[in-house]
């Protein structure tokens, strides 16, 4: 998750003082898909991203680039999810979801807000699918994002969230 969330990062910290005129305000919708099967049970793979513990391993920038200030994980219906870290030049970015439908080890769907400091960058709507393949488990994300104020775009947080599966995967070989 570096490369995107640092050019994020870095696009705020150049314009920390600048806050753009209703006039120049924006809005980028886009959608994208990504898949990954892994070599876990949907039990695993569910736990991976349910468990506060587990999901730590592997949720989040790389360890030591960011202090986390926050994070806390509750995965239900209205449940609320939570990560919120300061980064080594001081942007502080924050990571705030709602549960929506939670179906275990199948389904989950979720809204969420990322914020640089107090700024609001984009707006989400993800649905994390979990389908067994044998012995393996298949895993679909699709994502709706409004991207606002272009500090953000779908590029950038699909590569984000790529990375973020591979991380996923990578916990999964580690527990293995």
């Amino acid at each position: 998750m570096t490369r995107p969330v640092s050019d994020a990062i870095e696009a705020h910290a150049a314009a920390k003082a600048r806050i753009p005129p209703a006039a120049t305000r924006s809005v980028a919708h886009a959608t994208f898909h990504l898949e990954r099967t892994y070599d876990a049970s949907t039990a695993r793979v569910w736990t991976a991203l349910t468990d506060p513990a587990a999901k730590a391993l592997w949720f989040g920038p790389p360890s030591g680039e960011v202090e986390i200030i926050e994070r806390a994980l509750d995965v239900r219906p209205a449940g609320r999810e939570r990560l919120k870290g300061r980064w080594g030049g001081g942007v502080v970015s924050t990571f705030d979801a709602t549960y929506y439908d939670v179906i275990a080890n199948e389904r989950l769907v979720y809204a969420y807000e990322m914020h640089l400091d107090d700024r609001k960058i984009s707006v989400s709507v993800a649905t994390i699918q979990l389908q067994a393949d044998g012995k393996r488990t298949r895993l679909l994300v699709t994502e709706q994002g409004a991207f606002l104020d272009g500090y953000d775009d779908a590029g950038s947080r699909e590569r984000g969230t790529a990375e973020l599966l591979d991380a996923l995967g990578r916990s999964l070989e580690a527990k293995a």
